[in-house]
């Protein structure tokens, strides 16, 4: 089938993005504004912007279900955009619920390789009692998580604006999704990463984003889960904000390829 019209695609399909850690929506702001579409989504994990709900876990599978929640309440299929933990949440659910998706979008495939070793950071949040005490310190102040959050390489005013959104309840969030995501839990979830495939994604590597795993790993899990892949070259993990016109445009030709989404609801 021939490319359809990127214009009519997006009039017919919604485009949802999901942000990471520690982020809020405010992330998407320089893309979106790059991009120009008028039927866009921002949903920001439970603890990541948004409150943590009476009893809501904060784990791995928690975060799938709430994605899953979410998607069906619009009710139809979506292109779904995900970076960091959201890049996670993504996957999760294309090997799951493909019914969901008109196409997916992750920077994180990496971490569903077997191979994956968490990042330094990652392993201190793992880790009883010094998790404790590093959340503390990057959450306990706005102030605190501003200086973090510029230091690496976030502009000023997209940093105040994440750092503005997050709290206590934030460190609480990573604890518990970081401890359990622990290895082998990753790479077991990662065995699925075939049935992704029944959806078309597209996998974003960032040259000099060293958080998701290496270029190989990330490059290995997209095969495996049938994703096209999209070099951004010399862009970190904050692709976003760094070039948000090269993301916009990586998007807007992804998008492009893809069929007409079918005029039907998604499965409930």
């Amino acid at each position: 089938m021939p490319p359809t019209d990127p214009q009519a695609t997006a009039e017919r399909t919604p485009a949802v993005f999901v942000h990471g850690n520690p982020e809020t929506t405010a992330i998407w702001d320089p893309l979106l504004a790059e991009l120009g579409r008028d039927d866009v989504v921002r949903l920001s994990p439970p603890g990541f912007g948004s409150p943590l709900p009476p009893g809501f876990g904060s784990r791995v599978e928690d975060y799938r279900q709430w994605l899953v929640a979410e998607l069906e309440a619009i009710g139809r299929p979506v292109d779904l955009v995900g970076h960091d933990w959201g890049g996670g949440h993504v996957v999760n659910v294309a090997m799951t619920r493909p019914d969901l998706l008109h196409s997916w979008v992750s920077d994180a495939l990496g971490v569903f390789h077997p191979d994956y070793d968490w990042h330094h950071l990652a392993q201190v949040w793992q880790t009883p009692g010094k998790g404790e005490e590093a959340v503390a310190e990057q959450f306990g102040s706005t102030g605190a998580l501003l200086r973090i959050l510029r230091d690496r390489g976030i502009p000023e005013e997209t940093a105040r604006r994440v750092a503005e959104g997050l709290d206590a309840d934030t460190g609480r969030a990573v604890l518990a999704l970081y401890r359990s995501a622990a290895q082998p839990v990753m790479a077991r979830l990662g065995e699925g990463l075939e049935r992704a495939a029944r959806t078309p994604g597209l996998a974003v590597v960032a040259t000099a984003d060293r958080a998701t795993a290496t270029e190989e790993q990330r490059r290995r899990s997209a095969s495996r889960a049938g994703a096209a892949v999209h070099v951004l070259d010399g862009l970190g993990h904050w692709w976003m904000v760094e070039d948000p016109g090269a993301g916009a445009r990586m998007l807007r030709d992804f998008w492009a390829t893809l069929p007409a989404a079918p005029d039907r609801p998604a499965a409930g």
